[in-house]
This record gives C-alpha cells, sequence and structure tokens, in this order.
C-alpha cells in the first residue's frame, strides 16, 4: 500500500509541481526508497506486492519522461536480483535504499560532467538561446559563466506553463544577462543567436531528441540561420525501449493549462490541444552533450548499447518479476 506521503510525491510528479527531466527521476527513486523506509512488510513477498504498487503509481505519472522510467528501472533491477537470489525482506529494503541512493548520486555527478563539456562550447560574446527549464542546460551555462565568460542568454517563456521564466531568474540570479522572449519570437531573434543549449526529455536510438513542445521549431529556425543546436542529456534519458522499435509516448496535458477552465466553456466546441513535448530530428542536433562527452546524434545507439543493450534481456526479466508478483 502506497503510504500517503508517495501518493503526494506522485501527485506532484503529475501536476508539474516537480518539474524537469533530472529532477523527476530523483523524485521517483526518492519514492521507492521512501516506500523502502515505511515498508512494514512481513515478509519478500508481500515487499514486492508492495514495491510493485509504488513502482506502477510513480511510472504512469508523467509517460513521456524517460528519466522517470529508467530510474525506476535502475531501482527495480537491482531489487528483482535480490528477490530472484532469496534475499529476506531487509535485504529488500537495503537493496532499495542502495540503489536509489546510487541513482541520485550518479544523478548529480552526470550534471556536472555535462557541465564541464558542455560549458567549453561558450565563448565569450556568444548569444545563447535555451528553452523551457532545464537543470542540466542551465547548470552549463552556469558553469561557463564560473569560468570568467562574458555571455548572454535569450529565453523563451515556454508556454503555456512559462517554464521558462524560471530558466530566466536562476540565470539572471547567476549574473547572467537574460533577456525573455515569448516563444513564438525564437526566430526573430534566431539570426542574432551565436547558439541554442537545451536539455531532454528523451534521447531515441535514431538520435532524434523529445524535449519541451517548441524545441523542434527552434531548431528549425536554427538549422535556418546556421545556428548550431546543442543538447544536454545525460545517459538515462537515452530510451532502451526504442531499441526494439518501441515509438516515445508524447503526453497531452490538460486544456486548462491553456485556457482557464471557467473560460473554456465561452469557446463553445473549440478543441484545445496541449502536447508537452515534441520530437526534433537527428538531423537538426549538432551535437549531443553527455556525461560520457560530447556525441554526433547518430552515435546515440552506441550510447544505447552500451548503457542497456546488454541488459535488455534483463530488463525484459524485470518486467516479468513484476508481472509475476502481480498474479
Amino acid at each position: 500500500m502506497a503510504s500517503e506521503e508517495i501518493i503526494r510525491l506522485a501527485e506532484d510528479i503529475r501536476a508539474m509541481r516537480i518539474r524537469g527531466a533530472a529532477e523527476i527521476g530523483r523524485a521517483a527513486a526518492s519514492g521507492l526508497k521512501s516506500y523502502a523506509l515505511s515498508s512494514r512488510a512481513p515478509d519478500a513477498p508481500s515487499y514486492i506486492e508492495g514495491f510493485n504498487e509504488v513502482y506502477r503509481l510513480l511510472l504512469n505519472t508523467r509517460p513521456t519522461a524517460v528519466s522517470l522510467a529508467n530510474a525506476l528501472n535502475y531501482i527495480r533491477h537491482r531489487v528483482a536480483g535480490a528477490y530472484k537470489a532469496g534475499a529476506h525482506t531487509d535485504a529488500l529494503r537495503q537493496a532499495t535504499i542502495d540503489a536509489s541512493d546510487a541513482f541520485v548520486k550518479s544523478s548529480y555527478e552526470a550534471v556536472k560532467r555535462i557541465s564541464e563539456f558542455g560549458s567549453k562550447r561558450i565563448r565569450n560574446g556568444d548569444l545563447v538561446m535555451t528553452h523551457c527549464n532545464s537543470s542540466v542546460a542551465i547548470s552549463t551555462l552556469i558553469e561557463a559563466k564560473l569560468q570568467g565568460k562574458d555571455f548572454s542568454v535569450i529565453a523563451t517563456e515556454t508556454r503555456p506553463r512559462f517554464q521558462g521564466r524560471i530558466t530566466a531568474k536562476s540565470l539572471s540570479d547567476a549574473g547572467i544577462p537574460v533577456t525573455l522572449i515569448v516563444d513564438s519570437a525564437a526566430r526573430y531573434f534566431m539570426p542574432k543567436v551565436d547558439k541554442v543549449v537545451v536539455g531532454s526529455d528523451v534521447v531515441t536510438a535514431n538520435g532524434a531528441v523529445v524535449n519541451k513542445i517548441g524545441t523542434s521549431q527552434i531548431a528549425l529556425a536554427a538549422k535556418e540561420a546556421r545556428v548550431r543546436v546543442y543538447v544536454c542529456a545525460e545517459t538515462y534519458k537515452f530510451s532502451p525501449s526504442t531499441m526494439l522499435g518501441e515509438l516515445v509516448e508524447i503526453e497531452e496535458r490538460s486544456p486548462t493549462e491553456v485556457v482557464p477552465e471557467e473560460e473554456i466553456a465561452a469557446l463553445g466546441d473549440v478543441k484545445i490541444a496541449n502536447p508537452a513535448f515534441d520530437i526534433t530530428p537527428a538531423e537538426m542536433i549538432d551535437a549531443i552533450i553527455t556525461e560520457r562527452g560530447v556525441i554526433p546524434p547518430q552515435a546515440a545507439i552506441l550510447i544505447l548499447m552500451e548503457e542497456f543493450g546488454y541488459r535488455i534481456g534483463e530488463e525484459q526479466m524485470g518486467r516479468v518479476f513484476v508481472e509475476e508478483e502481480d498474479r
């Protein structure tokens, strides 16, 4: 049974009170750790039954965020191994806690490494455009500032939730000159821009990037203006399921994020679409900056093979582990 704390955490992720792919992944890991710390399961099967319930609850909060799924599967894979090896309840609790802590630690270390690699792409006098509120993109720009580089940033508002305002404030607080613009002005400003730096929610096997809605339009404008596009992405945002031909589900959010609920009726039969993400093809991206280094998007498959390829069979076994315990 999921505790009230975990239920609130899941709702915070679903409602975007916890936002950003990295933060979502770390929050999901903390949810499983919270279960381990609070569980009073009398035996291993009971512990696994509760684990599966929390796993599913968290997994279903944000369907596009592969960081969430990869964080949960990172922990599940290790708990599944311990369970199949005959671990008792206390050992399963400890395996959950250890795996959660390891994921969170590696997540922060990845951001630090990406910031170091990405900051080398920023030069004195640059005008950088960014979109949405990516912690790793922000960290990259702040690291460049800490290195003494003099540059400025254009941040899009990122409608309808206006996450770009958070980005603008964070960068300004770090001493970086920032101009906030409406999303539709991106092409207007692009000829003045030197490079685009964005984050990512998903990187697919063919090098396409799934990121906040509007990213592909910015990349298209950048390609037209011959502006380089850099994507900052931890390797746990690479989607192993796309190696098997699965498509990335694009989350459709509530129309009330676009039009206030009390005003929707006045529109009559107008349908409101609110996709949260779009897909930027690999050919519109110059490089993906990961904690392993800077790669062309076409090399995403190599990262996936190294990170997940040899474990795909084991991860499928992990799914069986969850399904078997459901029966």
